[in-house]
């Protein structure tokens, strides 16, 4: 039987609930915030998140690594830099899920010191706060979860399940048919 954490209309609450907050927080900033996906995973999050979002806005992406297949290697690899000049701007990070914290920790210390920002928002769909390794709170989350591995929704099992409409725990019989199919096609 499915576990479904998130179902499609849940996310579409919590990105309306998020971008109602943005604007109220940069409605009368004069700088347009940058809106920063972190690739691959948080890029439904984000535009859907932009999609309800009424102040101009820019968006731009950073990608980052620190998954083997479904654990969290530890280690932070940056693949994708920005292309724009994020200085004297509010820059919002979106990401998927913070587990370790190593991420988003990585990302708030090489924004801050990189670049002089006017502010930075952290935002994550899920947060398994009992995963943390390094203390570090995002500004906005949609839903606390537990340590379940979780898919769909931009969430992804060596690339596959992206595409789900929804977040959900994975069957071990789930696993090993994306298995079957990376075997099959990769």
């Amino acid at each position: 039987m499915l576990k479904t954490i998130l179902s499609e209309e849940e996310i579409q609450q919590i990105c309306q609930r998020i971008a109602l907050d943005l604007d109220n927080k940069f409605k009368d900033k004069d700088s347009i915030p940058v809106f920063i996906g972190v690739m691959k995973g948080a890029l439904p999050f984000m535009m859907d998140i932009i999609k309800n979002i009424t102040i101009p806005c820019m968006i731009d992406f950073i990608q980052v690594s620190s998954y083997e297949g479904d654990k969290s290697s530890g280690t932070i690899t940056l693949k994708k830099e920005l292309t724009t000049d994020v200085n004297n701007k509010d820059i919002v990070i979106i990401e998927d899920v913070i587990d370790t914290g190593i991420t988003f920790d990585f990302l708030k210390k090489y924004f801050t010191e990189k670049y002089s920002l006017s502010s930075i928002t952290m935002i994550a769909l899920l947060d398994k706060k009992c995963k943390r390794v390094v203390p570090f709170e995002a500004d906005i989350i949609g839903k606390e979860i537990g340590n379940d591995f979780v898919l769909g929704y931009g969430l992804d099992y060596n690339e596959l399940g992206r595409n789900y409409p929804y977040v959900f725990v994975p069957t071990k019989d789930e696993i090993k048919e994306l298995d079957n199919i990376l075997n099959k096609k990769g």
